[in-house]
């Protein structure tokens, strides 16, 4: 498989997103790579953007490789793809994927910009890694890095990809099911947790659907079969007790009717702008586990019924939601967008990710909010007893920055030096190299690794 990394990097060889890339090529050396430090050499390719296109038409996967920039990537990628699309550029039958690095500050927009694009250059793209910039210097970096290249070339073989946006309609039409029905396996247990009634003509088709294509046994679990006494009152009972106020035996319910299952996909119809009353209160109703993640590392899916393409906060909150609980999310299919396409793809990606424990590291949505998680439970230990247990075991606490003493001392010496006038002077590239010394341990081992492997 021929694979070019587009650089989106102004710092060209010295980028610490491209490390990643590096790290990969030498796990993974069946692979033949390319890499293009366009960013750094943007006067070249204004000139020329041909020497770009003809790259791409060489290759099988394209990786956009990028530091995030003020909530999206650099200006030089910017320019790099405003000239592609210029020259009506369509890459049909290519894949595209990308691995960004940053402190997870808005990397999802920064995805997003880039995926929105790769589908107006008819790319088939695929979910890219958000990485943190220490992540490579980590033993948990280096397998999140190759679980994830893994998993594209895995989705490259089969062709698996996200779902292009073929139409947006005001009126859903009525869904017919279209695939073929594959072989059941026994093994993983899969869960669908809907709402839909028997005038949800199209969601109900779509469950049965996605049970055809899925190769895994499905269980199927309608909330509005379960008599809730009420919504969650908040009362923080539960923090204490790890048991509900109310006694219709949810929390039981829950725990060993749902959250056993090896997988979940979530089944609803939007209405006025949400998954709806009954979704919202079994939501809600989860609070029974307080802030504990304890599906996380399980797959997530969905199927939605209605105009989802057009409601960007529900998209929002429906990949937030699976990214803060540590799920992977496998997409979400609509009747509004090529449903059957979109629920074999979603398939596709949950059942890979069931049978290799995959889970793609978190962006800005899931970093961002399990911090928010993590210094209210720390603050409020006291009273939430059980969430701090949970997040005490399963080290949320390691990366508080009062724990990085060491780090913070070593950056008050280097800023002390860097004010010096004499040392600015004098600095060059030494500052670049110095910031790729972490990664040298890292490409000596995959080198390590793949000659062991030969």
């Amino acid at each position: 498989m021929k694979v070019l990394i587009i650089n989106g990097s102004p710092k060209g060889k010295y980028s610490c997103t491209l490390q990643t890339s590096l790290y990969l090529e030498k796990l993974f050396p069946a692979c033949e790579y390319t890499v293009l430090h366009c960013a750094q050499q943007i006067r070249k390719y204004e000139k020329d953007i041909n020497l770009l296109i003809d790259e791409i038409n060489k290759t099988d996967l394209v990786v956009f490789s990028y530091p995030v920039y003020t909530f999206l990537c650099p200006s030089q990628l910017h320019k790099i793809i405003y000239l592609l699309k210029q020259n009506n550029c369509k890459f049909e039958g290519k894949f595209c994927t990308q691995i960004s690095t940053s402190k997870h500050f808005y990397d999802a927009t920064a995805h997003k910009y880039i995926e929105e694009n790769a589908l107006d250059l008819g790319f088939s793209f695929i979910k890219g890694l958000c990485a943190d910039m220490d992540d490579l210097t980590t033993d948990k970096g280096q397998k999140e890095a190759e679980d994830f290249w893994k998993y594209i070339l895995h989705c490259v073989e089969n062709n698996i990809r996200e779902q292009k946006v073929v139409r947006k309609l005001a009126d859903i039409p009525a869904f017919t099911a279209s695939a073929q029905a594959v072989e059941k396996k026994s093994t993983y247990d899969t869960v669908i947790v809907t709402d839909a009634e028997e005038t949800d003509a199209n969601l109900l088709q779509m469950i049965e659907e996605f049970k055809a294509v899925y190769p895994y046994p499905v269980r199927v679990v309608n909330m509005r079969e379960f008599p809730f006494d009420g919504g969650c009152l908040g009362c923080f009972k539960c923090a204490v007790s790890e048991k509900c106020v109310y006694k219709d035996g949810f929390d039981e319910y829950l725990r060993k009717t749902v959250q056993t299952a090896d997988a979940f996909v979530y089944a609803f119809r939007i209405k006025d702008h949400s998954p709806g009353p009954v979704f919202k209160t079994f939501n809600d109703r989860q609070f029974c586990n307080g802030h504990r993640t304890v599906t996380m590392g399980k797959p997530v899916g969905y199927l939605i019924s209605g105009n989802y393409l057009d409601e960007q906060n529900v998209r929002t909150v429906v990949e937030a939601r699976s990214q803060v609980g540590g799920n992977f999310f496998c997409g979400a299919a609509s009747d509004d967008n090529s449903p059957a396409d979109g629920i074999v793809a979603m398939a596709q990606r949950l059942s890979y990710a069931v049978e290799t424990n995959y889970n793609q590291p978190a962006d800005f949505y899931g970093v961002g909010g399990m911090k928010i998680f993590r210094d209210l439970i720390y603050v409020m230990r006291g009273l939430m007893k059980a969430d701090h247990k949970f997040y005490k075991k399963h080290g949320f606490y390691d990366d508080l920055p009062t724990k990085q003493k060491g780090r913070m001392i070593a950056m008050t010496l280097v800023g002390n030096l860097m004010a010096m006038p004499s040392v600015q002077a004098k600095a060059g590239n030494y500052m670049n190299e110095g910031m790729l010394m972490p990664y040298k341990k890292a490409m000596e081992k995959a080198g390590k690794r793949a000659n062991e492997k030969k």
